[in-house]
């Protein structure tokens, strides 16, 4: 009987916004390290990004107002690549709210969940998985979902293997090794999870199971050959399997996406701006000038309104995993 290994994460590293323009600056080789509070690894075997130059995206470094809301989010590609994403809707938002923003990065050892629920963070871009723990330790407050290209409020996970592998079907990852993204991740860990549990598996039938900090990473650990299969984002899998770097064995049924959430101690009047901001985006007409790849996030088609509840079947599969414990009875999610 084959053991199975489980390999923990390692503590990310950070950046200040200062800091990091001038790695923008530096940054001229095609190899990625990711800095999260999940992982921190580098891989070589492909570049996933199409760069431009920096002084395309205009200043990068904090404006220095104390005042200013302090934006951060979940890793899914690279740190610089999707703060190259965020940094024009953060434009955006000052534009629309008359607000200073200022883009953020985790700090060593920490997470978006924690940095958001602890005021670290006032605003930040979750996926679902983050957004169901943020929620239930700390009570954040759900803003806008991000709508797909589709214009729907959902989003997918794939399965994916390297193009010649010999599995076909999720019945064949009895035994394989899988790389997950973070164990916050909905597309990159849940999702993937309940995949495995609707044909019959668990964790356990897996001889080798590890969470390399973000779906860039992921995909890349698949198709270098060091894991068997893996679950990303479903765009970035699409994107990957017709460019001949993976293919994609099972794609999930569609989920609530990806938010964009306030810490519980932002001013109300301050939430209800930023929404109605966030509610008047449109990436694909007026606002789409400045905007870095905005099609590759799982916030295409721009912003609807989130509400709890619309959480509920992911909040269940959570609970089941060990993810999120169970509310007591009659509390309040």
């Amino acid at each position: 009987m084959q053991e199975r290994v489980h390999i923990k994460d390692t503590p990310g590293t950070t950046l200040s916004l200062k800091r990091y323009a001038l790695l923008l600056v530096a940054l001229g080789v095609l190899t990625i390290t990711a800095l999260t509070g999940c992982d921190r690894r580098e891989y070589k075997e492909m570049d996933l990004t199409e760069r431009i130059d920096d002084a395309e995206l205009g200043p990068a470094a904090p404006n220095g107002d104390n005042d200013a809301l302090r934006f951060g989010f979940d890793l899914r590609d690279s740190p610089d690549e999707d703060a190259r994403q965020y940094l024009p809707l953060l434009k955006y938002l000052e534009q629309a709210t008359g607000l200073p923003f200022e883009l953020r990065f985790t700090t060593a050892g920490t997470t978006a969940v924690e940095m958001l629920g602890t005021g670290e963070f006032d605003f930040a871009a979750v996926g679902a998985g983050s957004y169901l723990e943020a929620r239930a330790r700390f009570g954040i407050t759900p803003l806008v979902r991000g709508l797909n290209a589709e214009g729907r409020p959902e989003y997918q996970s794939v399965i994916i293997v390297a193009p010649d592998s010999p599995i076909r079907k999720i019945e064949d990852l009895r035994g394989k090794s899988f790389a997950f993204s973070c164990v916050h991740s909905a597309q990159g860990h849940l999702i993937p999870r309940i995949i495995l549990a609707e044909h019959g598996m668990s964790l356990d039938d897996l001889v080798l199971l590890k969470y390399t900090g973000s779906y860039q990473n992921c995909a890349n650990a698949v198709a270098a050959g060091r894991f068997d299969a893996g679950g990303v984002q479903d765009i970035l899998g699409r994107r990957l399997a017709a460019e001949g770097f993976v293919r994609i064995i099972h794609t999930s049924e569609f989920y609530p996406s990806s938010s964009i959430a306030a810490n519980r101690d932002v001013p109300e009047e301050v939430i209800q701006k930023v929404k109605q901001a966030l509610l008047n985006f449109q990436p694909t007409g007026a606002h789409a000038e400045g905007l870095y790849h905005w099609d590759r996030t799982e916030m295409a088609g721009g912003f609807s309104e989130a509400r709890d509840e619309e959480y509920a079947e992911l909040r269940e599969w959570s609970i089941r995993f060990g993810l999120l414990d169970a509310p007591a009875r009659g509390d309040a999610q």
